[in-house]
């Protein structure tokens, strides 16, 4: 028996209940069902005592098919006495998520995705170590700078570095009249960086979820459509999410992303790919669509996540 500790979200804390739509429950729940132990607690919930990271957390349990946990019970535990460790809090990654990950600079067992990588690299602006596989992109708070991007590529979209679910995205075409306003606003007047990135077209056919598990690619992919009012997918719906298969081809090109991502310490990573190009590589929560891709390829993506997570070779590491 494995003793596991989850960091998760505090929204995924306050409504805590087996959610199919979050990866995060569907790992819980099948730990659990293997008969581990697993813990619960959010990032504000760490600390470090003389050099001893410890998390307060929560023992959780099942029960009639769905997750819950002990709300009356909230115990310190030194983070070194679990088997392994599942850093997974949303975006944004603000000053008070830094400055979490640093307590697991202290930290001896296995966590996944590394704090640090997850530090390290930002999910936007990091991108561009994959610039052969990405449309053109600059990263930039200068109007001058994006203003020509814009003349130079007549369709761009906007991106703030530290957020998630597509918010604060923006479209822009040459000549828009509300050109400046628009990156004034996201660049704060140009004192914050942001990403510019080339409009591909065929994103109205939608973006593919490729993902990486330890230095491999999954052979299930998931297209997320966009809504009829959006350039981009922002519903988390069986409607807008269907089957996308990746060739042998497609296996072999992405491959050596996810050995690189996993030799930096992202062991999980989700790339969101528009017409071959990476156009964002998801690494502090990605969504592994569980529930879609169980149902649309006939496996069990949960076991096989988890069967991975508890290799021993991973865990003795």
């Amino acid at each position: 028996m494995q003793k596991i500790l989850f960091i998760i979200d505090k929204v995924e804390l306050k409504y805590f209940e087996f959610n199919n739509l979050v990866t995060n429950f569907w790992l819980i729940k099948e730990f659990l069902d293997r008969g581990h132990e697993v813990f619960i607690t959010i990032s504000s919930n760490l600390s470090l005592k003389n050099k001893v990271p410890f998390a307060k957390c929560y023992g959780t349990f099942v029960e009639n098919g769905d997750i819950f946990y002990n709300k009356e019970k909230l115990i310190d535990e030194n983070i070194n006495s679990f088997d392994l460790v599942m850093f997974r809090p949303d975006p944004p990654v603000d000053i008070d998520y830094i400055n979490a990950t640093y307590i697991f600079d202290f930290v001896n067992t296995k966590v996944i995705n590394s704090p640090k990588a997850i530090r390290d690299f930002n999910e936007k602006l990091h991108s561009v170590l994959f610039s052969e596989f990405m449309t053109d992109t600059l990263v930039s708070s200068s109007i001058d700078e994006i203003e020509a991007f814009l003349k130079a590529k007549k369709q761009i979209v906007l991106k703030p570095l530290n957020r998630c679910f597509g918010s604060g995205v923006m479209f822009l075409y040459d000549g828009d009249p509300n050109t400046r306003t628009i990156i004034n606003t996201l660049t704060n007047n140009q004192a914050t960086l942001i990403m510019v990135q080339e409009f591909i077209p065929e994103v109205k056919n939608g973006d593919i979820r490729v993902l990486t598990l330890g230095n491999k690619i999954l052979p299930y992919s998931i297209k997320k459509l966009p809504t009829k009012d959006d350039f981009k997918f922002n519903t988390h719906n069986d409607d807008f999410l269907v089957m996308s298969e990746l060739t042998r081809e497609q296996l072999n090109f992405f491959e050596p992303i996810a050995q690189k991502l996993c030799d930096m310490g992202i062991e999980m990573a989700g790339l969101d790919v528009i017409n071959q190009k990476i156009i964002e590589v998801n690494v502090t929560s990605p969504c592994y669509f569980i529930k879609e891709i169980n149902n649309l390829y006939n496996v069990h993506l949960h076991r096989e996540l988890c069967d991975y997570l508890l290799t021993p070779s991973l865990l003795s590491v």
